[in-house]
């Protein structure tokens, strides 16, 4: 019951740090997203990139995209499922992890974070260099989001806001593998490693909704690695492993 206490009280402290903190990630998305509109009306050389992935996907003998969203259609429930998990788990599971480091594991919430805008800062700049369409444009492919009445692009605020032309790298599978991260960096259940069945899931769901490339995927995972490897817990910029612990 004490330790019980000793939380409720250490997350009410929180609150009014939280407040600053939320303005800073909320400043943060609204740079990115604005920044992945600078690449949005790329339409011919987004094209002419995708074409070009496809090509290095056969030379480093990955699996196509096609036969695999081939294998899903013929699975309705399980198609529509994937396109609800693309739209609603993405954004959700990720605030909920920030939120339960900054109420329950403080000491873990800033390298994630940091982690986290690395990354995301980093797609920023691949979207606006590499535009790149998403398999759902080319042919050969079906847009399941559209067949379904279930596309999270088709509405006016969407299509106004959303840069449809920022598929390298996934943030989608990228996110999903910091959530992994985190969950696993600070619960010390067995339990903890059925969270490494997001990243797995949503790699699979980017795929057969044809939102995005393997490629897309792989690079994702590289740059979770580099980004952790620079600002994680003893990343090569921090001035001394103190850091972290004096930003909790």
């Amino acid at each position: 019951m004490t330790a019980v206490v000793g939380v409720v009280r250490g997350a009410g402290r929180r609150v009014p740090q939280g407040a600053r903190e939320l303005l800073l990630v909320a400043v943060l998305l609204v740079v990115y997203k604005f920044g992945r509109l600078l690449s949005a009306e790329s339409v011919a050389t987004a094209k002419q990139n995708a074409y070009a992935i496809l090509h290095l996907e056969r030379v480093l003998r990955l699996p196509q995209e096609a036969w695999a969203q081939s294998l899903a259609l013929g699975s309705p429930d399980l198609v529509q499922l994937a396109n609800k998990y693309y739209a609603w788990v993405h954004f959700p599971a990720a605030a909920a992890m920030l939120l339960g480091l900054w109420f329950f594991a403080h000491g873990h919430y800033f390298w994630v974070r940091r982690v986290m805008a690395t990354m995301t800062m980093v797609a920023l700049v691949l979207h606006v260099v590499l535009p790149l369409a998403p398999p759902r444009m080319l042919p050969g492919f079906v847009d399941t989001g559209l067949y379904y009445n279930e596309s999270v692009y088709s509405s006016p605020t969407a299509t106004a806001l959303a840069n449809q032309y920022a598929a390298m790298p996934s943030l989608h599978v990228g996110w999903a593998i910091i959530v992994a991260a985190a969950v696993m960096a600070t619960i010390r259940s067995r339990w903890r490693y059925l969270i490494l069945a997001h990243p797995a899931i949503t790699l699979i769901v980017v795929v057969v909704t044809a939102n995005h490339y393997w490629l897309d995927a792989l690079v994702a995972g590289a740059l979770f690695v580099v980004s952790f490897a620079l600002v994680g817990p003893r990343g090569v910029l921090l001035r001394s492993r103190q850091e972290y612990a004096v930003a909790a």
